[in-house]
């Protein structure tokens, strides 16, 4: 019997990672991606490649408008994209971001009677994100048990987060072994129309470093 998984696709290393972890694992995979207003939207023609590529069997982008989320510098276009490592959580974090993204591919899941939703968080290399720690991960997944017909009923919702151990690097390593095309993914915050990385953010470097300690070449096109 098939199985079936919703990935949250955002078109960054991550995501395409999961995407091909799965896929290789057997599920048939419906991919979705929020476009939240974030900055970084030239992410989102990389999330409709990566689907294409995949065969995904159905990919939907979801719509929703956080540009009034005024904290984030990911929201807030007027904010500076900070270029060095932050002390604490840093400007970029969104507020409820995973949240309100794990939300919607949970009603995706009860829609089609998926047991699996798959997340690219990892809690080594982030930038301190309190939405990509293992036990918020364990929390989502208890209250999807809980606050779902599907759970209620006895059939387990799963959150698979992963990379969730993994720092950049051995994230690499694992999509090179799954043979990802990193050239179709980008990861920044703040990359031109076309694509291109700002090189500076810290996206970019956990990004870089992940290529540079592997002692593999980036793919990845700098501004």
């Amino acid at each position: 019997m098939s199985k079936s998984a919703i990935i949250l696709l955002s078109g960054g290393l991550d995501s395409a990672t999961v995407l091909a972890l799965a896929k290789s694992s057997g599920y048939d995979c419906y991919a979705l991606n929020i476009n939240y207003q974030q900055r970084h939207s030239a992410e989102l023609h990389y999330a409709k490649r990566l689907a294409e590529f995949y065969e995904v069997k159905e990919y939907k982008v979801v719509d929703i408008d956080l540009s009034w989320l005024s904290s984030s510098s990911l929201t807030n276009k007027t904010m500076d994209i900070p270029e060095i490592p932050s002390v604490g959580i840093p400007s970029t974090y969104v507020p409820a971001r995973n949240t309100m993204m794990m939300t919607l591919a949970l009603a995706w899941a009860e829609t089609i009677n998926c047991s699996d939703i798959f997340i690219g968080v990892n809690a080594i290399d982030y930038s301190g994100y309190p939405d990509c720690r293992e036990e918020y991960i364990h929390s989502f997944e208890k209250m999807a048990n809980l606050a779902t017909k599907k759970g209620v009923e006895g059939s387990k919702i799963y959150i698979n987060a992963p990379l969730i151990k993994m720092n950049k690097s051995e994230i690499i390593k694992l999509g090179l072994e799954h043979e990802v095309d990193y050239s179709m993914t980008v990861s920044c915050y703040q990359p031109s129309k076309d694509g291109h990385a700002c090189g500076k953010c810290d996206s970019c470097r956990l990004r870089r470093e992940g290529f540079q300690k592997l002692g593999v070449k980036d793919p990845t096109l700098y501004m």
